[in-house]
């Protein structure tokens, strides 16, 4: 199983190991952040664009479709009550691409990335608190 382990360095910054990578992660202004780093909910969304490009851009260099210039921009709205990301909305372009007939098929392609499929499928998560003694988090 595949794990990544996130680090709390005080003052409410965050250092997630990723392999041999790192990421640094802040909050909120609100929660006591101060711009150091992406906040976790736009990680989130990084991870499904990126995720869509890599799919949409194998898709094109194995059927000889230009990505040239492809972006993916993912917009989103934050909802309360709870809180949550909702609208998610992903918009692949691809300048350079004569896709006009394939539209359909690079729709499916960005569909069926990892983090795409996760959301549309996550049935839960699992959280297991280890701590030093009784920790109460009622």
């Amino acid at each position: 199983m595949a794990k990544i382990t996130t680090h709390y360095k005080g003052d409410m910054l965050f250092e997630s190991k990723i392999g041999k990578h790192s990421v640094i992660i802040d909050v909120p202004e609100s929660m006591g952040g101060s711009d150091r780093g992406p906040m976790p909910p736009q990680l989130f969304v990084a991870s499904l664009g990126s995720c869509i490009a890599a799919f949409v851009a194998q898709y094109c260099e194995k059927n000889g479709i230009d990505d040239t210039g492809m972006t993916v921009a993912v917009s989103f709205d934050k909802a309360d009550d709870p809180t949550r990301l909702v609208n998610l909305k992903a918009t692949v372009n691809l300048p350079n691409g004569d896709c006009a007939k394939r539209v359909k098929a690079i729709e499916r392609v960005a569909e069926h990335c990892p983090v795409h499929m996760t959301i549309e499928t996550m049935a839960g998560l699992d959280i297991e608190i280890l701590g030093k003694g009784e920790c109460d988090i009622s």
